[in-house]
């Protein structure tokens, strides 16, 4: 499969990483970001309007973080690792941190995804329970009715709590956090800073805090359930596959590209506006496949990968549309939150 696709850049004389069409997009989508800031700060409106121009912040800011910010934190925004370290501080904008991204996600999940006991992702308990392997508790019964308001406060709890924990105690998960530079120490906590500036208290300066509370909270409400959702279908569907871990041992059964192929899916590949939007999630499995060749590529490599697939005997978890994706996700969480029955042990 890497062969067939290397010898697709080759044959068509591209680079691996971004091109025109990425740039144009990461200028639009930051233009758009900057206007609609400027504009709820600035421009006097009824609350209506406020809370949809808040709505629209925070879808785009969703899309900044699929489309400009994931691939530079991958590595596969531009050939220059300046640029992308650059453009990978989006998420330092967003309210992220680059730093420990890059480990949460380059590393950790994108070597034990949906690995019980190792991918971050997926480690939700007892709120959520992702898996089969993971305990179930009473309220799980209902996690298909409530998990929408957990997406919907994903982003918020990301910035203010999330990061810290994964800080403070050096550690996502179970994997240890790699050590941090002084410059990285002063990254985190700046852009922490800074994030309170012009997200809390220029606003509030400009708008009063009542106004504030609620475009920050339907920002954040449209960011964090937009983000999260993506994710989710991207892996937690019925269509993919767990694993799970134990004690000392990291090894899973199968070899790494094969992981990757089983754990992953689909979505929508064929609709053009989501493709946009979500920098090419919706190709998960060429993402986890090859996740330094930018989103941009991924549809034209998905045939080769399919075809690969097929050839090898392997799934190619395609679901047509978001709609059936949604379906997948939450026909899957509801079967999870059923209480598991007994096996029987023989004697």
């Amino acid at each position: 499969m890497k062969t067939a696709v290397d010898a697709y850049f080759t044959e068509n004389n591209l680079k691996k990483t971004g091109n025109t069409q990425l740039y144009v997009k990461a200028a639009v989508l930051l233009t758009v970001a900057t206007g609609l800031y400027l504009t709820l700060l600035l421009v006097s409106m009824p609350v209506w309007a406020g809370i949809l121009g808040s709505a629209l912040l925070g879808l785009t800011l969703a899309c900044i973080g699929f489309n400009v910010m994931h691939d530079a934190c991958h590595g596969s925004f531009s050939t220059n690792n300046k640029v992308n370290d650059a453009f990978g501080l989006t998420l330092n904008a967003l309210g992220g941190n680059a730093f420990i991204w890059k480990q949460k996600h380059n590393i950790v999940h994108h070597t034990y995804t949906n690995v019980d006991g190792m991918d971050d992702d997926i480690a939700k308990s007892p709120v959520m329970r992702h898996c089969h392997t993971q305990k179930w508790v009473p309220m799980h019964r209902i996690q298909h009715i409530y998990i929408p308001l957990v997406y919907a406060i994903s982003s918020v709890a990301w910035v203010f709590i999330f990061d810290f924990i994964k800080y403070l105690s050096s550690k996502v998960y179970t994997t240890p956090l790699q050590s941090m530079k002084f410059s990285d120490h002063l990254t985190f906590w700046g852009s922490k800073l800074l994030y309170i500036i012009f997200y809390v208290c220029i606003p509030v300066y400009f708008v009063g805090w009542g106004s504030w509370a609620i475009g920050f909270v339907t920002m954040h409400i449209v960011l964090g359930f937009t983000l999260a959702i993506v994710f989710q279908l991207a892996h937690v569907v019925e269509e993919t596959t767990f694993e799970t871990v134990s004690g000392e041992s990291t090894q899973i059964e199968n070899e790494w590209a094969i992981h990757q192929i089983k754990t992953t899916a689909n979505f929508s590949k064929d609709v053009k506006v989501i493709s946009w939007m979500v920098g090419g999630l919706n190709y998960q499995i060429e993402h986890h496949l090859f996740p330094r060749i930018s989103h941009v590529h991924y549809p034209a490599i998905s045939n080769i990968v399919a075809q690969k697939c097929k050839e090898f005997g392997l799934p190619y978890n395609n679901l047509p549309t978001m709609r059936n994706a949604i379906v997948s996700h939450f026909r899957f969480i509801r079967a999870l939150g059923m209480k598991p029955v007994p096996v029987p042990v023989s004697n």
